[in-house]
Parts: C-alpha cells; structure tokens; sequence
C-alpha cells in the first residue's frame, strides 16, 4: 500500500484508551450481582424478576458443541456490569472529558452533526449520550436508551421485550437477559418515513470487560427507518466479552434497514444475537460487516411471518492471524409468497478463517416462496481457511430456489495484469479486495463506506489487532 494511503488513517484510532477510572466495576455472575446491578439501575420489580430467571436458564444450558472453541471463557473473570462515572447526557459538552475524548477520535459527534437525525453512545456498561433531532419527536418517533424505556414506556417494553430471542434460545441469550445494561430503543408510528439513519455507538473500554446492550426497535405499519450500530474496543491481553441482543419487529408494509460496522479488538469474544420478526409486505435488510473480535459467533434472523414479507442480507466478513469469525444468516419462510436474498463475502489472511453458515427453512405454508443464497471467499495466502456451510429445510415443491458458492485465492493474473499498469504489488492486492468489498460498501451510508474501507485497508496492512 502506499505511504500516501497509510498517512491518511489513523491506524491507532480505535486501540486508544482511557485509564480505568469507573464507579462500579463489579465481575462474576451470580443471583447476588444481578440483584446489585437492577438496584443501582432503580429497576421495576418485573425486570428484576426476569433477570433471576434468566440466571437460572443460563446455569442449567451448556456452551454450543459446534463453531469455534469457547473454553477460555471465563464468567468469574468477566466484569459484568461497568459503569462510568457520569450520568446519560444530551450534549456532547456534557460528557467527561476523557469519554467525549475517545467518541471525538472515532467521529461520533461529526457524523450526528453531517448524516444523523439522533445517536446513543455507550461506553461500557451504560449510555453516556443521547439525542434525536426535534422534527422526529414531533413526529412521534421515539429514540432512547433502553434503560430510560423501561422506565418511561413499560408497557410497550413488556409487550416486546423477550418475544423475538427467547431467553433460551442458547446460553448466550440467557446471559444477556440475566445482565443486560444499555443499548437503544425506537419506536417509529405508523407512516412516518425516517428518511435520515438514526445511530448507536458501542464502546468497549475496560479490559476483562463484558458488554451486553439491548436493542430493541418496532417500526409500526408503513413506517420506514434506517438504523445504523457501530462498534469497536481497544486492544487487551485479557478477555473481553459481547453478548448483546437485538429484537426487530417490522410491522406490515414497514421496512428496516439494519447496518452494522463491528471492529472489535482482537482479544474479543462476540457472541452476539440479532433477530427480526417481519409481517405482511414488510422488508428487513441487514448490513453487516465483521472486521474485529478474536471469535465471532453471530447469525442474524429472520422470521418472515407475514405474506409477502422480504428479507435481504448482505454481508461481508475479514479475519486475520488468530481470528476465527463465524457467520451466517438463518431465515424462516412462514407465510406465501415470501422471499430472502442472502449475499455473504469473506476474506481471509495470515492463517485467519472465516465460517459462513445460513440456514433457510421454508415451511409448507410458504407456497410460491423465492430463495436466494450467494457466498463468496477471498483467500489471500495458503495459511488462511474459508468453509461454507449452507443448510436447506424446503417443505413445500412451490419454492425457487438457488444457491451459489465461490471460494479462491487472489488471482496471481489479476494481481500480475493490474502490476503492469505500474502499480505496486501491495495495492494491486488492496484494489482487488476492495472491488470485493465493494457490493457491501455501497448499500452503506457514505462515511460508513469510507469506514468500512478503511478497515480493510488497516487489515491488509495489518496495523490493527
């Protein structure tokens, strides 16, 4: 790559962090910590109630016997509840120096005022941030952190809350459940077109931290909304976990895009869970992009409940030495005339591998239904691995259904035909991947382009992890 590329990033953007400087920093799992953790939060005697009751899920399920190796897990050594010493704030002059310090570096503050009608940022275990542009609460759009929702609109949260991921669907959403802190909440009314993304930021900083935020957005009957979740920590030699959880619900005639830029540091495990439930002519996009983490587990899903319903993902995955990212997509057809288009890219280098997994049910109700699954590899070198692994449950003969997958290393010819044009060998690699790429990077927001680029410029580089 050339110098003039490498001087224009910010290579140490995202390993900056601040010293350890928290009110309560409390580690383990057990009943007395929960309790600790929903007293501090001045919690409803309900969320308290659930939360005990996800402990006792999360203590009698056993870690998944398939995907990468998760036995350097340790929850005695996981700090389970951080939170820093200030209170949620609706102006950036109000946030601690040193926080508002690491949001200003990752451009935060810039993106609200260039291309967002709200952001919530957390750091650590709670949100220290929050805003919505005027124009949408008078339109009856609400934006807030989770924590304030559950307080202020408890019965839209009890209606919700648990109904798309299930407190046992795994280990790792009985956990969340158990001790859950922050994330976002949006509920967008009937009709109202949020035209300009709304955001939540995630910020990791303690080491031998876990984060476990919620999200959880409704987008009522011909509504629309482009939501937006960045996430990134810095780089530790202990442990750090993500555990989060999103719930989706997509009223009739509604859409939802759902965009993602993950960069968490090398020493994370995200075992993240993202699900929407979609009814009658309603569409969900995701757009994920997973360049961080030591392991990844993550598979959005989509439940495609209602006649006509649409999902669309597309996704792109970078794992480099000592990573080990596991994705995919499940989608449920449960209604006629439903439809998903799958599109997954990943690359892989210096012995990194990259997993993809979809599982596609089509229940026997799903007459007429339309599936499309694209996967495609990019391996850089011989060290590196790339595996598919497509799951296909079709119940009814009235399906179209394809499926294509690709993998291969660079093309030496493409890299020799684009040398002869007088490029260097480094950013003959650098173009190909990104062209690669390029597909995800144009359904993004513009700087989310330009920040998911410059991740993989920051990987074929390896200046990051």
């Amino acid at each position: 790559m050339s110098k003039t590329n490498i001087d224009e990033l910010n290579t140490n953007i995202y390993d900056i962090k601040n010293k350890e400087n928290y009110e309560t920093k409390m580690s383990g799992l057990n009943a007395e910590i929960i309790e600790e953790i929903s007293k501090k939060k001045e919690e409803p005697k309900w969320m308290l109630e659930l939360r005990l009751k996800a402990l006792e899920v999360y203590n009698k399920l056993t870690l998944p016997d398939w995907g990468p190796d998760l036995s350097e897990l340790d929850m005695d050594k996981i700090a389970t509840y951080v939170k820093p010493k200030t209170k949620i704030n609706n102006s950036w002059e109000d946030v601690p120096e040193d926080i508002k310090n690491i949001f200003d570096k990752l451009g935060i503050p810039e993106a609200e005022k260039k291309s967002l009608s709200g952001v919530g940022a957390q750091y650590d275990s709670e949100i220290v941030y929050h805003s919505i542009k005027e124009e949408l609460v008078k339109q009856g759009v609400i934006y807030t952190d989770f924590d304030t929702a559950v307080k202020e609109y408890p019965e839209i949260v009890k209606k919700y809350f648990m109904k798309c991921v299930p407190v046992s669907d795994h280990k790792f959403s009985a956990l969340h459940y158990a001790v859950w802190s922050g994330g976002s909440f949006v509920y967008v009314p009937k009709g109202v077109k949020v035209d300009i993304p709304l955001q939540s930021y995630f910020r990791l900083n303690a080491k031998g931290a876990g984060q476990f935020e919620h999200t959880l957005i409704i987008v009522d009957e011909g509504a629309s909304l482009q939501f937006i979740e960045g996430c990134s920590a810095p780089k530790y030699n202990e442990t750090n976990l993500h555990a989060g959880c999103v719930e989706l619900f997509v009223k009739e005639n509604a859409f939802l895009r759902y965009s993602t830029i993950e960069n968490w540091s090398k020493n994370m495990l995200n075992l993240n869970t993202k699900r929407v439930i979609v009814e009658k002519n309603g569409t969900i996009e995701w757009v994920t992009g997973s360049f961080g983490s030591k392991i990844s587990m993550l598979y959005p899903m989509s439940i495609l409940n209602g006649e006509n319903a649409k999902c669309e993902f597309t996704g792109i995955s970078f794992a480099g030495k000592g990573q080990n990212l596991d994705t995919g997509l499940k989608v449920v057809h449960n209604a006629k005339h439903t439809s998903s288009v799958i599109n997954s890219k990943s690359i892989s280098k210096n012995g990194g591998i990259c997993t993809f997994r979809s599982n596609t049910h089509v229940k026997s109700n799903a007459t007429n239904s339309k599936v499309t699954v694209s996967c495609e590899s990019l391996m850089l070198d011989s060290m590196s691995r790339s595996d598919t692994i497509p799951v296909c449950n079709i119940e009814t003969d009235d399906t179209e259904f394809s499926h294509e997958a690709k993998i291969g290393k660079i093309s030496d010819e493409a890299i020799f035909y684009i040398m002869s044009r007088g490029i260097s060998e480094e950013e003959a690699k650098a173009m190909i991947v990104r062209g690669f790429a390029e597909p995800i990077s144009k359904v993004l927001p513009l700087e989310y382009a330009v920040e998911m680029n410059n991740l993989i410029n920051l990987e074929l580089e390896g200046s990051i992890g």
